[in-house]
């Protein structure tokens, strides 16, 4: 990895990037996640680079729902093991949640790698490696191929950095799910139940602070968390952020502002 001095004012983006080209050299990043991963960035700047007040209302709602869940399972891909590994070991501990590798372009190699990585920082138990023995129906991509004891019996399932057809056909199971995206007009966005738009970089961590808050809180509580959040409306937030943030920019002078490193 590139030395980059801390320093430099895009020093945590330049530091996202590296990652990802680390994990790619490494074979668990695919090449298009590194394109994926552009075309996200261009989304951070719209909101700001900061975890927006709906995004932080998603998570609330996000944590309460794993929370609540009888079988909850975080999907992981390369580009979420790059950038937050140790995030999702400690969100699936706290969450008491399994986590399962489900890849696009999936190899055996590629999934066993991600398996690695994840036990470096200390996961006791990755599926979909070489259990993916069950199949979702109606999807013909390589992420059909799923976990019999993860996201099959699954009632919720995060998916970070996700791809629609599979939220499409998870939904269509009946399974809640959960997606960390930076574009809100995303098919797996309109087709989840909570969409937290933010830098997955930001968002794991918080939702793993917001876990361990919510953890002592009792089941009536975490319901109303839940039930008081409304997917749609919270998009149409994002949309009125960006828009209005678009509109305040073309009042004044525009001057570059660093990301603060405290939501990186």
């Amino acid at each position: 990895m590139i030395k980059i001095p801390k320093t430099h004012p895009r020093y945590e983006s330049l530091m996202i990037r590296e990652k990802l080209i680390e994990g790619f050299h490494e074979g668990y990043v695919a090449e298009a996640g590194l394109i994926a991963h552009g075309r996200g960035e261009c989304f951070d700047y719209l909101i700001g680079e900061e975890t927006i007040p709906p995004a932080k209302k998603a998570i609330r709602a996000a944590a309460a729902a794993m929370l609540l869940s009888k079988h909850p399972v975080i999907s992981v891909n390369g580009n979420t093991a790059a950038l937050v590994p140790k995030e999702m070991v400690e969100l699936a501990k706290e969450a008491n949640a399994y986590l399962e590798v489900n890849l696009f372009y999936r190899t055996q190699e590629r999934a066993v790698k991600i398996r690695k990585v994840l036990q470096s920082h200390g996961a006791p138990e990755v599926l979909g490696v070489d259990d993916a023995s069950v199949r979702i129906p109606e999807l013909e991509s390589e992420r059909r191929k799923v976990s019999p004891k993860g996201i099959w019996p699954a009632d919720l399932v995060l998916i970070p950095l996700e791809d629609g057809d599979r939220a499409e056909a998870l939904k269509k199971l009946g399974k809640k799910i959960i997606a960390i995206d930076l574009n809100p007009l995303s098919r797996t966005s309109l087709v989840a139940d909570i969409t937290i738009v933010d830098n997955v970089v930001r968002a794991m961590k918080k939702l793993v602070e917001e876990v361990k808050t919510l953890k002592n809180e009792n089941e009536e509580t975490l319901r109303g968390i839940v039930e008081g959040f409304n997917n749609e409306e919270n998009l149409k937030d994002v949309l009125k952020w960006i828009k209005n943030r678009l509109e305040e920019l073309t009042q004044k002078k525009l001057t570059y502002s660093p990301t603060p490193s405290k939501d990186a």
